[in-house]
């Protein structure tokens, strides 16, 4: 049986990145605003732990996106199926990143999906053309890697 994942990205501003690859990947940030009021109504959870994000309370330190076309538990806002975390930590990013995604946008769209990524806040870091194979590796708003491929 295949086991369920998500990947978690460590950061310094979950509800930016979260934005970013949302507009990236045809995601959607996970709203967990019904969850969260649940949680406080309960007393299990405080209103530090929140932050205001696009007019509803999020987690302060973790957002998430999802696949729309997935799953998704409508109390919690979690998608069931393939999911992003973005986690907040203490120490910055130092070096490259030792796992990365590939972002398949197709020979005709990849260079336009660069320059959209581009406009989003990415950082064009290269191009590449080898053995037939083509793409454009970039880093996110906060310098992680990833490859915008044809």
């Amino acid at each position: 049986m295949a086991v369920p994942f998500k990947i978690c990205i460590d950061c310094t501003d979950p509800h930016l990145l979260a934005d970013f690859w949302a507009a990236a990947m045809g995601y959607e940030v996970e709203d967990h605003s019904a969850l969260i009021a649940m949680l406080l109504e309960q007393g299990v959870v405080t209103e530090d732990l929140t932050v205001e994000v696009h007019g509803r309370k999020g987690w302060k330190t973790v957002a998430a996106v999802r696949d729309p076309d997935a799953p998704f538990d409508p109390v919690r806002g979690t998608g069931k199926g393939m999911r992003l975390l973005f986690q907040v930590v203490p120490e910055p990013k130092t070096v490259k990143n030792r796992l990365h995604l590939d972002l398949h946008y197709g020979p005709d769209d990849y260079e336009a999906e660069a320059d959209r990524l581009e406009s989003l806040g990415a950082t064009r870091l290269g191009a590449y053309d080898e053995n037939g194979a083509k793409w454009i590796l970039m880093a996110d708003p906060e310098g992680n890697e990833f490859c915008c491929h044809a």
